[in-house]
């Protein structure tokens, strides 16, 4: 054993302490040690005693951030999906025990109950994104949202297609049209008490995407049960922000269609209009995220927020630019699109900057019969495309675009604290966001 990060080794107690086996992780050189490194050693630890009933943590470090680093990977390991199994589940240990210099003090219990709050956060998007699209419609979402008892305080709202039919949602209706299943639109709010700042949480929400008429290749659909895994994560960070009790004002934005061929469903060459009142030409019904979210961001910029912060698997580009753990963010504003992949660091989420060129815009706009194109003309910068079509929809509102197509579900080995399946990515970076800007009023404009 050499205490390299990750590595494990297991040894007997004996008579030392009043345990049956005690597991020694490496963490590095100590020098290099973040949270992340934190994170990822709890994970290893744990993971190699799945079958105990309980485990204890002894922590090398006392600080509250770094306790909440070590809960979250301990607890994010034990994530495992197995509604579907018949046979008895594996074992996991039911019973977590944090031991530090600092372990009864307000700081550290408080860091542990983040961890805890945060975790179980992952864990509901996770359960949302690895559900089979037969048992996950935009109707038994949009159920499964508000039937979802949160320790926080928050209101659901659920409209369905006639609801968005009188708001003029053509974006959300258009994606749908072509499925039995109709489209929801649902929102989840907290308001505390004097908040610091308000923000909004736009997710796409596309129960299964096959395309529409512009389908997939076989092979391509084998994983579109996680094009929802937007609407699963702001939801999901709203109850734990609900749940902390942070003084921030959050309602999320879940837009749910399911995007399917049929003799109804919405063609290539269509315009629909949108809630805003703009006209799309649909060239590409495979591109179908950026028309839920057109509608649902120009519903959350009307609430007038600090911010809107949108979030989805929306385009393949990205996956193939930042690869499977990164996720892209493109904004209106400067020092938010660089602000974000800070907190998604602090987080352990990585995120990476991109930029909406003027020339891409002005493509979104290139069509001859309507105000807006809803597909790229170019074989290339499809992420930033579709980032300048969503810049449409939300006015002067400060406004960051969250492309999680690559991290948010893991169709490899697992890795450190992250499963097969979904991921539950940028949970914690919405949470990490809102806990920032309680502590340094960072959204505060002017």
């Amino acid at each position: 054993f050499e205490g390299k990060p990750g590595q494990v080794a297991k040894l007997p107690s004996g008579h030392v302490v009043r345990t049956p086996l005690t597991v020694a992780v490496g963490l590095g050189d100590l020098a290099d040690l973040d949270r992340e490194g934190l994170r990822r050693a709890a994970a290893a630890g744990v993971r190699a005693v799945s079958n105990a009933v309980t485990v204890a943590l002894a922590l090398p470090v006392d600080e509250a951030d770094d306790v909440q680093a070590v809960g979250e990977g301990a607890l994010l390991a034990l994530y495992e999906y197995d509604r579907y199994r018949t046979t008895e589940p594996n074992g996991r240990p039911s019973d977590i025990v944090v031991l530090c210099d600092k372990a009864r003090s307000k700081p550290v219990q408080k860091a542990v109950e983040r961890a805890d709050t945060i975790a179980r956060a992952v864990g509901l998007a996770r359960d949302w994104v690895n559900t089979p699209p037969n048992d996950l419609t935009p109707e038994l979402f949009a159920d499964a949202i508000s039937a979802h008892r949160s320790k926080g305080r928050v209101k659901v709202n659920v409209l369905d297609d006639k609801d968005l039919a009188k708001q003029g949602c053509g974006g959300i209706l258009g994606v749908g049209v072509g499925s039995d299943h109709p489209p929801r639109l649902v929102s989840v709010t907290y308001s505390p008490r004097k908040p610091k700042a308000k923000i909004a949480l736009v997710g796409k929400g596309i129960t299964f995407d096959s395309g529409g008429l512009s389908l997939k290749p076989g092979a391509g659909m084998m994983t579109m049960k996680c094009d929802m895994s937007g609407a699963a994560a702001v939801v999901a960070a709203t109850y734990a922000i609900a749940e902390l009790g942070l003084p921030i004002a959050v309602t999320a934005y879940a837009s749910l269609a399911e995007n399917l061929p049929s003799g109804t469903a919405t063609r290539p060459g269509d315009v629909l209009t949108m809630r805003n009142g703009k006209t799309v030409e649909v060239l590409n019904t495979d591109a179908e995220g950026r028309l839920v979210l057109g509608d649902a961001l120009d519903m959350a910029v009307e609430a007038e927020p600090d911010l809107v912060v949108d979030v989805a698997t929306l385009t393949g580009a990205c996956r193939v630019a930042l690869g499977t753990r990164v996720a892209g963010v493109l904004s209106n504003d400067d020092a938010m699109r660089e602000l974000m992949p800070q907190v998604g660091g602090r987080a352990g989420e990585p995120m990476w900057p991109l930029p909406i060129p003027e020339e891409v815009t002005r493509k979104v706009k290139d069509s001859e019969i309507a105000d807006l194109r809803q597909h790229n003309p170019e074989p290339y910068a499809g992420t930033l495309f579709a980032a300048a079509f969503l810049r449409e929809f939300v006015r002067d509102t400060r406004w960051v675009h969250l492309d999680i197509a690559g991290p948010a579900f893991n169709e490899g080995e697992p890795f450190g604290y992250t499963p097969k399946g979904g991921t539950g990515a940028a949970v914690r970076t919405l949470v990490r966001l809102a806990q920032e800007a309680a502590e340094d009023n960072l959204l505060r404009s002017g």
